[in-house]
């Protein structure tokens, strides 16, 4: 689906004071739950940790220092595909700068990208070479942030694939580029190396958009039946939130929406759960980085469109199509990702794997966690595809 170029819109936030005024009253009447018997965090986010948490958020975090880190960078909206679009295009510094979309997942946002931005734009500030620059666009994706108008159309993954295509390509004139992402990114794309080969470069994924399926293999190697097994366990024990936001989505999103301390409750303890942060979340991401990505939730009263990815999902078909992804493609495998899929799962679903490098440190939420590795992992595997 093609569309005519629309007019871009520069773009800064600003959220009123009135709205962070209503958030902090609202926080300080949060009815907080008692604790439930056994480990802090057995059940679920610790009452603890989550009320010294909401008190910071009450008292002591700054939302407009945030804005500025996020108003530092070239922001724009357009009409496209029926929503307004949100996306970050920042420049590269050098001779050729490649084009790149980031994409990002759930429950992070465009904040997720802050740190790597800067190192993919301008490779010299931090000792690399100008020619491996990147001109980065990084969308919130429909339905997020800023991304998102009350009652505006739903986007699954394939339409959000669709509309990054005509993003890149109709409105910002890329003829080809690169994409890269983990969660929903990396699905977005796969999905776009798959059904838009023809605009890529290549993909970069730091996530594995391959089924989750225990019985999909008959006879596994050792490497295959660990995996298996740390599948089983996932789906046995990481995936509620799944279920419910892709099957009651409308429901959650009720107290999510009316409840800062809810949303942050639901929220930061997949980034404690997610991460490579051995059980103390604030020792990868400082509370007012955490803040700023729940902030854009609520602040945008998104919470509740940030589902639908889940629910088209297990309504809808898988979005990688049988033939697989045939562009090059390149992987960081960070240890603590939520799943980690050997190379002879990942061979079944990318047929032109260029680069696949097991990472020392690092989670689920890598560009936050390790931007200047993943970053690394960027460029070399773009270097060679460059003058492709």
């Amino acid at each position: 689906m093609h569309t005519m170029t629309q007019p871009l819109r520069p773009f800064q936030l600003h959220v009123p004071d009135s709205e962070i005024d209503d958030l902090r009253e609202r926080l300080a009447r949060t009815r907080f739950p008692d604790q439930a018997p056994g480990d802090a965090w057995a059940y679920g986010t610790d009452v603890t940790y989550l009320e010294r948490l909401v008190e910071h958020w009450r008292t002591g975090f700054d939302w407009r220092a945030q804005e500025a880190r996020l108003n530092a960078f070239a922001q724009y909206k357009v009409q496209l595909h029926g929503i307004d679009l949100h996306y970050l295009h920042v420049p590269g510094k050098g001779e050729r700068p490649m084009p790149l979309l980031l994409s990002h997942g759930w429950p992070g946002s465009v904040f997720e990208f802050l740190d790597i931005i800067p190192r993919l734009t301008d490779p010299a500030r931090f000792g690399g070479d100008p020619a491996d620059a990147f001109t980065v666009v990084a969308p919130s994706l429909p339905g997020y942030g800023l991304s998102f108008n009350p009652g505006q159309p739903r986007f699954g993954v394939e339409a959000i694939a669709d509309c990054f295509a005509d993003l890149m390509t109709t409105q910002l004139g890329y003829e080809r580029f690169g994409a890269q992402g983990g969660d929903w990114g990396a699905f977005i794309s796969s999905r776009l190396g798959a059904v838009h080969a023809d605009k890529l470069i290549g993909i970069h994924l730091n996530l594995l958009a391959v089924r989750r399926d225990p019985k999909m293999l008959a006879n596994p190697t050792p490497d295959e039946r660990t995996f298996l097994d740390r599948l089983e366990q996932w789906l046995k024990e990481e995936t509620g939130y799944q279920w419910i936001q892709g099957t009651r989505p409308q429901t959650l999103a009720f107290g999510l929406t009316d409840s800062p301390a809810g949303l942050a409750a639901w929220i930061v303890e997949k980034f404690r759960r997610w991460s490579d942060c051995h059980g103390d979340v604030e020792s990868v991401f400082s509370p007012d980085h955490l803040l700023a990505n729940i902030g854009l939730y609520w602040h945008t009263g998104a919470i509740g469109s940030s589902f639908w990815p889940y629910y088209a999902r297990m309504h809808g078909r898988w979005p990688i199509p049988d033939g697989g992804v045939a562009v090059p493609m390149g992987y960081a495998e960070f240890p603590c990702e939520i799943l980690r899929p050997p190379r002879s799962v990942a061979e079944k679903w990318y047929t032109d794997i260029r680069r696949w490098t097991e990472m020392p440190q690092g989670g689920h939420f890598a560009a936050m966690e390790q931007p200047q590795a993943l970053a690394n992992e960027i460029v070399e595997f773009f270097r060679p595809l460059r003058a492709a």
